[in-house]
C-alpha cells in the first residue's frame, strides 16, 4: 500500500470514529449536529465494529406506529419483540431504541420517518440542571432549566417531552433547627419542554422546570431525575429553601362595625431591599367584592395599610404578591399567604320585661285566636257533617219506601192477572150439568 492510500485510509477512519461518537437521532439543532452530517438515505445507517452501545433517537411522523429494525443478517426487531439486552420506548412522536454490542454492518429503519431526518451517534447519555440560586424563599415564583445531552451536546427531537420524564424533589437533611425536619422526600414539580408556562419554545431542547416552593424551610438536597424505561439519569444539589422575607396580617378594630381593618407588613431588610419592594394585593368579600390594593415606596420595615371600608356581612379574603430584590441584585416575585377576617353580625341585646311581657300577651292573643278559630272550624265541620249525612239518609229512606211501594203495586197486579187466569167457566159447566132430581125409589113403588 501506497503512503498516498495509507493516508487516505487513516482519514477515512479518523472520519468514521468521529461519526460513530455520536447518538442517532432524526432532527436536530445546527448548533447540536455538524452541518457536515448527511441526511439519512432511505433511512439506512451502518454501525462500525468498534461500537460497544449505541442509543438511537429516531423522529416519525406524529401518531404513526413504531419503526421497524432490519439488522444487517436480515432479522428485524418490533417495539413488541426484541431481545432482552435491547430497551425500546415508543411514543406518539418517535422511539428511543439502546442497543448493547449491535451487530456491525449495514442496518436499516422501517416506518414514518420524518423525511429528511439526520443520523446521529451518541455514545454517552447524561443531563444539564440549573442549580437552585440562593438565598432561596418560600412562595418565589422560579424558573430553572435543565438539558438532556448526548456527547455533551443538547439533544433535540420533536416530541421529546413526550418520551421522556423529568421528576423534581426536596429530600429534607432532618436538622432539628428546620421547619422541614420531619419533611421527608417532597415531589415539587416537573420539566416540560411543551411552550406553556414559564417554557419559552416547544421542543428546543430545553426542559424548563416549574417548581411548588410552598414547602417548610430548612435545609434540602434537590435532586432532579429523567427517566424512561431505556435510561435514567439523576442530578443532585444541595440548598437552603429560606422562610419568606415579607409577613402580612390582619388587624382587627376595636369596633368591627365603625372602625377600619388593616392590614400589617413587616420587610425582612436583611434579606430584601426595601426601597425595591412592591406590593400588589386583592380584597375579595362577600356579593362578588373584589378591590385592589397597591402599594409601593416603602419607607420603613413595618407598615399598616388601611383597608376599603367593608360593611357586608361574611368572610373576607387578602391574597397578593411581592416584586422585590434580594441585596444580592436578584429580582424576585414572592406569593404571599394569603390573609383571612370575618366581619360578624353582632348579637342583639336581650329583651326587657315589658318586651318579654308584650311578647307574652301577643302569644296568647295568637293562641286564643288560633283556639277559636280552631272550635269554629269543628263546629262548623260537624253541622256540616250531620246535614249531608241527613240529607243522604232521607234520599235514601225516601229511595226504599217509593221502591217497595212500587214493588207492592208490581205485585198485586201480578196476583189479579194470576186470579183471572185460576177462575173457571161456570156458564158451560153449569149447561152440562143435570139439574133434575132423581126418582125416590119409594114413591116409585107407590104409584
Amino acid at each position: 500500500m501506497s503512503a498516498k492510500h495509507f493516508v487516505s485510509s487513516k482519514k477515512s477512519f479518523a472520519a468514521l470514529v468521529i461519526m460513530l461518537s455520536t447518538v442517532f437521532s432524526t432532527w436536530v439543532l445546527a448548533d447540536v449536529v455538524p452541518s457536515s452530517e448527511a441526511s439519512v438515505l432511505k433511512n439506512r445507517f451502518r454501525i462500525d465494529h468498534m461500537v460497544d452501545s449505541l442509543t438511537l433517537f429516531i423522529q416519525r411522523e406524529y401518531g404513526s406506529a413504531p419503526v421497524v429494525i432490519v439488522l444487517p443478517d436480515g432479522s428485524k426487531w418490533y417495539a413488541s419483540r426484541h431481545p432482552k439486552e435491547v430497551q425500546w420506548v415508543d411514543g406518539l412522536s418517535g422511539d428511543i431504541v439502546t442497543i448493547h454490542k449491535p451487530m456491525p454492518g449495514p442496518w436499516q429503519l422501517i416506518g414514518r420517518v420524518v423525511e429528511g431526518s439526520k443520523i446521529q451517534k451518541f455514545s454517552k447519555l447524561g443531563i444539564k440542571v440549573d442549580a437552585l440560586p440562593q438565598p432561596l424563599f418560600q412562595g418565589e415564583r422560579l424558573k430553572v432549566t435543565a438539558q438532556l445531552l448526548g456527547d455533551e451536546q443538547r439533544l433535540r427531537m420533536p416530541g421529546l417531552d413526550y418520551l421522556v420524564e423529568w421528576t423534581a424533589r426536596f429530600i429534607s437533611e432532618h436538622l432539628p433547627s428546620d421547619e422541614n425536619f420531619a419533611a421527608g422526600s417532597l415531589v415539587v414539580g416537573s420539566y416540560k419542554d411543551h411552550g406553556e408556562g414559564l417554557d419559552e419554545r416547544p421542543d428546543d431542547g430545553i426542559f424548563t422546570g416549574e417548581i411548588n416552593l410552598n414547602q417548610p424551610w430548612g435545609h434540602y438536597t434537590f435532586q432532579v431525575e429523567v427517566r424512561n424505561n431505556v435510561f435514567s439519569r439523576e442530578k443532585q444539589f444541595k440548598f437552603m429553601l429560606s422562610p419568606i422575607p415579607i409577613e402580612i396580617d390582619v388587624l382587627e378594630p376595636e369596633d368591627p362595625l365603625e372602625g377600619r381593618w388593616k392590614l400589617y407588613v413587616r420587610v425582612d431588610e436583611t434579606e430584601v431591599q426595601l426601597s425595591e419592594t412592591h406590593l400588589d394585593f386583592e380584597l375579595v368579600g362577600p356579593a362578588g367584592l373584589q378591590l385592589p390594593i397597591s402599594l409601593s415606596g416603602l419607607v420603613a420595615s413595618q407598615s399598616e395599610i388601611i383597608l376599603p371600608e367593608v360593611s357586608d356581612f361574611g368572610s373576607y379574603r387578602i391574597k397578593g404578591m411581592a416584586a422585590t430584590t434580594t441585596l444580592g441584585g436578584r429580582e424576585i416575585v414572592l406569593a404571599l399567604p394569603e390573609r383571612f377576617f370575618n366581619l360578624i353580625e353582632p348579637p342583639k341585646p336581650p329583651p326587657t320585661k315589658e318586651e318579654l311581657a308584650a311578647r307574652a300577651a301577643k302569644q296568647a292573643a295568637i293562641e286564643e285566636t288560633k283556639a277559636k278559630d280552631e272550635a269554629i272550624f269543628w263546629i262548623i265541620t260537624v253541622n256540616v257533617t250531620i246535614l249531608v249525612l241527613g240529607t243522604l239518609g232521607l234520599l235514601i229512606w225516601r229511595k226504599r219506601r217509593n221502591l217497595q211501594e212500587a214493588l207492592a203495586v208490581t205485585q198485586k197486579r201480578l196476583d189479579e192477572e194470576k186470579g183471572k187466569e185460576k177462575e173457571p167457566d161456570l156458564g158451560s159447566t153449569l149447561d152440562e150439568i143435570d139439574l133434575t132430581m132423581p126418582e125416590d125409589p119409594a114413591e116409585e113403588g107407590k104409584g
